[in-house]
């Protein structure tokens, strides 16, 4: 018996949105890495190419705005017609401007709210509907600690509600259609190195920050990760659904 077969994702196809950077260029790789076909979608499809140029043929890029109902359709149809049913799905897609609440548009808060909530459930519900036809797939949504805890000194009404909801919707989806053959769980990272934190973990004052409040004393490495995507994307997690795994370095302890 090899334990780490379970890990596999050959043969399987997986949809990954907000892959033109950080956290999800990494993902993409890992993904890669564990044998599956990979649909990369986001609005930079320039970084896409150059993406699938450095993994090779097991990452297709697709041009996506997640937060146009539109793109996500075709998103779907384009990816199943080049590569076939969606097996797995990682929404990963995400942006972020903190900003007082008193002071916060609500336009921003509205765009934000609909990239990382609303696009979050409407590309679900799309993929969903073949998972359920077919009796099986896998979603993964990631979150944040700050779907479970308020960010305090960093102000960001918009996006602390909009990973609330991601974390709600997670467990809704996972119970909605845990009978029907498909997984849906989330990952909650806490301080990893991505765009969205550049200003806080590039700077020496920022780093001080994170590491008096994080008991492990550090930011996180973006190969940390790639464990918690792997098992929630395959076979390993089979008996688990609904459930957020905050990886942290124990944010969410204190």
């Amino acid at each position: 018996m090899d334990p780490l077969a379970q890990f596999r994702l050959d043969g399987k196809v997986v949809l990954l949105t907000g892959a033109s950077s950080g956290l999800g260029k990494r993902m993409a790789h890992v993904l890669a890495g564990a044998g599956a076909q990979v649909a990369v979608a986001a609005r930079r499809v320039e970084r896409l190419e150059a993406l699938a140029a450095e993994v090779g043929d097991a990452v297709v890029p697709f041009a996506c705005d997640v937060s146009n109902d539109d793109h996500l359709a075709r998103l779907l149809a384009e990816t199943t017609e080049r590569l076939g049913p969606v097996d797995v799905l990682v929404n990963n897609a995400g942006i972020g401007n903190p900003v007082a609440a008193e002071d916060e548009p609500t336009e921003q808060f509205r765009e934000i709210v609909g990239v990382n909530l609303n696009a979050v459930f409407v590309l679900s519900q799309l993929v969903g509907r073949q998972m359920i036809e077919r009796g099986t797939g896998v979603m993964v949504n990631v979150a944040s600690v700050l779907g479970l805890v308020a960010s305090g000194q960093i102000p960001q009404a918009s996006y602390v509600a909009a990973k609330h909801g991601v974390v709600g919707l997670t467990k809704e989806l996972a119970v909605q259609w845990a009978r029907r053959g498909v997984r849906v769980n989330a990952i909650a990272p806490g301080w990893f190195p991505s765009e969205m934190t550049t200003g806080l973990l590039d700077t020496e004052q920022g780093m001080q920050w994170v590491r008096k409040r994080t008991p492990l004393g550090r930011a996180g490495h973006e190969h940390e990760l790639d464990g918690a995507v792997l098992y929630l994307a395959s076979d390993a997690s089979s008996y688990m659904t609904g459930q957020v795994l905050y990886i942290d370095g124990g944010w969410t302890v204190v």
